[in-house]
């Protein structure tokens, strides 16, 4: 599988100091919508695989970066480049939206 599950204790080492965009998916069991995207965030991360890394965060196991980055409503995504969160999208949304936003961070 080519997402990778971050914590609270690993957020910094994954994410933050990652040499490419990540996109992270803030998410719980429980979400509905989650699970909706839950099968587009795979395929993105397949797709993309070597270019973005792609990280899943259940928000009930670690509430600390959750808390950090604002997040409100799951499913939360956002895509950090350089240790910055740069693009923030809340809900269900379609795989173009997540593709769009992906795309603008590689290119910028």
């Amino acid at each position: 599988m080519a997402t990778c599950i971050v914590t609270d204790q690993n957020f910094e080492k994954e994410v933050l100091k990652s040499e490419v965009p990540v996109l992270v998916d803030f998410w719980a069991a429980w979400c509905g919508p989650c699970k909706v995207i839950a099968p587009i965030i795979d395929e993105i991360a397949e797709e993309l695989e070597g270019k973005v890394k792609v990280c899943k965060i259940n928000v009930d196991e670690n509430p600390i970066t959750p808390g950090k980055y604002g997040i409100r409503a799951i499913p939360t995504l956002i895509i950090f480049k350089k240790g910055e969160p740069i693009e923030v999208i809340v809900g269900a949304v379609s795989k173009s939206v997540i593709l769009n936003a992906l795309n603008k961070a590689l290119s910028s």
